[in-house]
């Protein structure tokens, strides 16, 4: 993820749901440029900040060795706008998942207020057909660290989610490498 559109987890259940908040700020550029002296959350990053937290619990379930990436929108329903000064609470369920792709529904609340309901399509690409990796496993690592999610997450078996072995062994090999002065 390039932009981040969620601030952190405060659930995840490996292959079946994941929250997420996200804070408005007045201090984001987006909301100076969408409706003039009225500053509110477009819907589509609302959708994105939604996408990617149903994609980490859809990339999660294969210890995230395929790109996740939204390939349809299938429900999107808004009940209202959100405004500098409110907190989203992305509440993402896996209804289906398989080797090619996951279907996951999730809602939007402001509060105790529904703000938003989505259904949304993923699709899994793996990198084997791909000339280079889309992101480098100990930087993933360190972004899902950033967004909690290895404080909250819990695997199916209910004890506490680990980060795969592979992300730990790339990133005890980046801190060996020698850093230029």
């Amino acid at each position: 993820m390039r932009w981040f559109w969620i601030d952190k987890f405060i659930e995840f259940k490996s292959g079946t749901s994941a929250k997420a908040v996200k804070c408005v700020s007045l201090a984001e550029d987006h909301l100076h440029d969408h409706f003039r002296y009225l500053p509110v959350m477009p819907h589509s990053l609302v959708i994105e900040g939604i996408a990617q937290t149903g994609g980490l619990l859809a990339g999660e379930v294969y210890d995230f060795r395929e790109r996740v990436v939204l390939a349809k929108v299938a429900k999107a329903v808004f009940h209202g706008t959100a405004h500098p000064g409110d907190q989203l609470t992305y509440s993402a369920t896996m209804n289906d998942i398989r080797e090619n792709g996951a279907y996951v529904s999730a809602t939007s609340h402001i509060g105790d207020q529904l703000h938003a309901e989505v259904e949304l399509f993923f699709a899994h690409l793996n990198d084997k057909d791909q000339q280079r990796e889309l992101f480098f496993p100990a930087d993933l690592l360190s972004m899902l660290r950033l967004l909690g999610l290895y404080e909250v997450g819990q695997a199916k078996d209910g004890s506490p989610l680990q980060p795969p072995d592979y992300m730990i062994q790339a990133e005890i090999e980046l801190t060996k490498t020698p850093s230029i002065s």
